[in-house]
């Protein structure tokens, strides 16, 4: 009894954690946009997290060094979800509010198990298929609202969730590749810190060919988001969801994006005075209610 509590202490205490964290993050992204272009503060967060990934290596006495293929995925992980990733995410939300853009990542389940039975033919219910559907269909509500009521565009909305997709299809290509033989080997926080640090150049690359030098806000309250997004935001929350992939695999540690969305809309409501309409309540619902179906598929 107390070997299964313990083992489901090691998957629901960090999958609290990170739910928690990331659900605070939207809103300091959506912070982060103003004087400083996205890329450079896609930049800044993942540098500052690198440095934390090799502190915290250096404390836990894992070397840092890899062999070159070890490297090669690090640089591949890191350009998938701390490039790619992110800065379609800084993107999406000049034009939707960070509740939104996090509603579309509760759709992370979806992708997920999709790219791991293509890449190790784990198994996927009907059950698990219906449950998507109906998730689909609330995000597609809560779209439609947003659509309908946002201050900007239509176009803008669209680009706004193309964006938000685009970014959800790399954060799933960097986590089913956790579920990879060569990501089990390597240790986590030598793979982590060779992630960030490769994609913190790749970021700053981009921006300095983009946009030009760097540029900095030293507003209290940016410098403070930079450190919640690169210690809090980063270097706690990714090792601990990497390794929930690979004890539990992509499809479960994603179920976090059924909770993220709902916590991340009310702090929405209070920060960013989104208001709820029975359109967005209904897709909300809908939203978790498919997920959850999803989950109870999966868990079966």
């Amino acid at each position: 009894m107390s070997g299964s509590s313990e083992a489901k202490g090691g998957v629901i205490l960090p999958f609290l954690l990170v739910t928690l964290i990331w659900s605070s993050t939207w809103i300091v992204i959506r912070d982060q946009l103003g004087a400083v272009p996205p890329s450079w503060s896609v930049c800044y967060r993942f540098l500052l997290g690198a440095a934390g990934m090799a502190l915290f290596a250096m404390i836990r006495r894992v070397p840092l060094r890899l062999p070159p293929a070890g490297i090669a995925f690090a640089g591949a992980l890191g350009v998938a979800q701390f490039v790619l990733n992110f800065n379609f995410v800084y993107r999406a939300e000049h034009y939707l509010t960070s509740g939104v853009v996090a509603t579309v990542y509760a759709l992370l389940l979806i992708p997920n198990t999709i790219l791991a039975w293509i890449a190790f033919r784990q198994p996927v219910s009907r059950a698990f298929i219906l449950g998507s559907l109906v998730a689909i269909a609330g995000i597609m509500l809560l779209l439609l609202r947003e659509y309908r009521a946002a201050p900007v565009s239509a176009e803008a909305v669209l680009v706004g969730i193309a964006l938000s997709v685009a970014g959800l299809l790399s954060a799933s290509s960097a986590n089913v590749m956790q579920g990879m033989q060569i990501a089990r080997r390597l240790p986590m926080a030598a793979v982590l810190t060779w992630g960030m640090l490769i994609g913190s150049a790749v970021d700053a690359a981009y921006a300095w060919a983009t946009v030009g030098p760097p540029v900095i806000e030293w507003r209290a309250g940016y410098l403070f988001g930079i450190a919640w997004l690169g210690i809090a935001g980063s270097v706690v929350t990714f090792p601990l969801y990497f390794r929930l992939i690979q004890r539990v695999g992509p499809g479960r540690a994603a179920y976090s994006s059924v909770l993220i969305p709902v916590i991340a809309m009310l702090i929405s409501t209070v920060f960013e005075d989104y208001r709820w309409s029975t359109l967005s309540a209904a897709g909300a619902v809908l939203a978790v209610a498919g997920m959850v179906i999803a989950l109870r598929a999966k868990t079966a």
